[in-house]
């Protein structure tokens, strides 16, 4: 199973960009779909997550700000970022997972939010 992210760029602080996360095909026993970060510097960190069964988690970071979802199909993730900071710099890397604690991770999206 290989999983594509997309839909990061160049976006001025108060902006808003959506990422996106496919897989090549459905995960058997799909857990869970997230979306994790690192910023320059830094270590790779949780953002949010969603469940197959639709429950929603974020970090404190950015939540209000930030919506996770995804399509039927459990093929399909998506991240809305409004209100974006420059804090919010990062690669966007996106993991699915199954019951079995296997992990499947996407090659990353370039977030850069700058004036």
């Amino acid at each position: 199973v290989q999983l594509q992210a997309s839909g990061g760029g160049l976006v001025q602080p108060g902006g808003s960009l959506r990422l996106s996360c496919a897989a090549s095909e459905a995960i058997d026993n799909l857990n869970t779909m997230a979306w994790f970060r690192q910023g320059p510097g830094n270590q790779r960190e949780f953002v949010a997550r969603i469940t197959s069964g639709g429950s929603v988690k974020y970090d404190d970071s950015v939540k209000g700000r930030f919506t996770i979802s995804g399509d039927n199909s459990k093929t399909r993730i998506y991240l809305q970022m409004d209100n974006l900071k420059p804090e919010d710099t990062g690669i966007y890397y996106c993991k699915f997972r199954d019951y079995n604690a296997n992990d499947y991770w996407g090659q990353g999206t370039l977030v850069t939010v700058s004036s």
